[in-house]
C-alpha cells in the first residue's frame, strides 16, 4: 500500500512496519495510540513504533471510536530513516481497506466506452471513457467515494486519464473524439499537474484534438477562475473542454460566457420526457440559444427513448449519448442502427 503526493499522486510506500511521528501542537492529549510502543517523545512531538499494518489499523480504530482526528502525521519507515506526512483520516480510510487502495496504486483498470451520435448525419461522433475496474467487483461509485475518503483522487484521476487515452489509441479510429472525466479539485497547477496527461497523450501518439476532457465534480466550484485556468491550459495544448451536468451545481447557463467550453453537455433530468415536458424544453431552448452565440456544441446525456431522440433532433442539438443510443462496453459498437 502507498501514499500519494500532496499534489499530483505520486505512491510512496507504506510500510508494514514502522513509526509513527505526531506533532504535540497538533494533537488532543486523549489521542495517545493505544496498543503502540512510544519510541520517543519530547516537547515537540510523539513517536509510535508500530509492527504491523493491521497493529496499526486496530490502534487507529480505538482512538476514532471517540472521535474524528483531521491532523497530519509523518509515517517513519525504520529501515531506511526515509518520513512522508499523511492525514491520519486518510490513512485510517487506507488501512480499512487495502485492497481497493492496491487497486488505485496498480492502475488496476479499463474503461469501457458509451457510444456519442452525431444528431445532425446519424453517425459515432466518439466516445465516452467510463472507469471500470479489473478482476475487481468494485462499483464506480464505491471507487470513486473511497479515493474521496482516502485521499486518492488525485491518483485516481491520473489512473482513469490513462485508461482512457489507451483505450482511445487501441479501439477508436483518427479523427473519432473520447471524451475523458477529470475532477478540478485535484489539479492545482495547471501547468505542472497536466504535464503527466501530455506525457500520456505523446506516448500513445494521439492527436490532443481528439481528446475532449470533461469537467466533473459533485462540490460546487468556488475558484471559477482556477478552472478557467485549467480549461485554458488543455486547450492551448490542442485539447478540447466540456462542461458536464450544465444544469445542475456550478455549471449554470450563466457560466458559458466566461469559461467557452468545446461542448457542453446537458444533465439528464432535462432530457427525461423533453418531448412533452415544457419546463425541459423551455431551459432546452434557453440552452441551445446561448450555446449558438457563443459557438459551443450542445450534448445531450441520458437519452432512453426514441421519442426523446426525434424531439432534440428536431431541435437540433448537435449530439446524443445514452442507452437507447448504446450502453458502455469494454470494445466500441463498430456500427449503430439508429432510428
Amino acid at each position: 500500500m502507498g501514499k500519494d503526493c500532496q499534489f499530483c499522486g505520486t505512491s510512496v510506500h507504506l510500510p508494514d512496519r514502522g513509526a509513527i511521528i505526531l506533532n504535540r501542537s497538533n494533537v488532543d492529549k486523549e489521542d495517545r495510540l493505544e496498543n503502540l510502543t512510544v519510541h520517543h517523545e519530547n516537547e515537540e512531538a510523539i513517536v509510535f513504533n508500530y509492527h504491523s499494518q493491521q497493529e496499526l489499523q486496530l490502534s487507529l480504530e480505538t482512538l476514532f471510536q471517540s472521535h474524528s482526528p483531521s491532523y497530519w502525521l509523518h509515517i517513519l519507515n525504520l529501515d531506511t530513516s526515509q518520513s512522508f506526512p499523511i492525514s491520519i483520516q486518510h490513512l485510517y480510510e487506507r488501512l480499512k481497506r487495502p485492497e481497493i487502495a492496491d487497486v488505485i496504486h496498480q492502475g488496476s483498470f479499463t474503461s469501457h466506452l458509451q457510444p456519442i451520435i452525431d444528431m445532425r448525419e446519424n453517425r459515432i461522433f466518439g466516445y465516452e471513457a467510463l472507469l471500470r475496474t479489473k478482476d475487481h467487483i468494485i462499483a464506480p461509485g464505491e471507487l470513486f467515494h473511497y479515493a474521496q475518503a482516502s485521499g486518492l483522487q488525485s491518483m485516481l484521476d491520473q489512473k482513469a486519464r490513462r485508461s482512457a487515452v489507451k483505450a482511445k489509441s487501441e479501439h477508436l479510429e483518427i479523427g473519432q473524439k473520447i471524451f475523458i472525466n477529470f475532477l478540478p479539485s485535484t489539479i492545482y497547477v495547471p501547468e505542472f499537474c497536466l504535464q503527466h496527461t501530455f506525457q500520456i497523450v505523446e506516448e500513445f501518439d494521439i492527436d490532443p484534438s481528439d481528446l475532449v476532457f470533461e469537467v466533473v465534480e459533485t462540490e460546487k466550484i468556488s475558484d471559477v477562475q482556477h478552472l478557467k485556468s485549467i480549461l485554458d491550459t488543455y486547450k492551448t495544448s490542442g485539447m478540447k473542454v466540456a462542461l458536464d451536468d450544465v444544469g445542475t451545481g456550478y455549471s449554470t447557463i450563466e457560466m458559458l460566457s466566461l469559461l467557452k467550453p468545446d461542448y457542453l453537455k446537458i444533465d439528464k433530468s432535462y432530457i427525461r420526457d423533453c418531448h412533452k415536458d415544457k419546463t425541459n424544453q423551455e431551459f432546452l431552448h434557453q440552452v441551445m440559444n446561448r450555446a449558438a452565440k457563443l459557438g459551443i456544441h450542445v450534448l445531450a446525456e441520458g437519452i432512453e427513448t426514441e421519442e426523446e431522440w426525434h424531439w432534440l433532433q428536431t431541435m437540433g442539438v448537435d449530439y446524443g449519448q445514452g442507452y437507447f443510443l448504446g450502453k458502455p462496453k469494454p470494445s466500441p459498437e463498430k456500427e449503430l442502427i439508429l432510428p
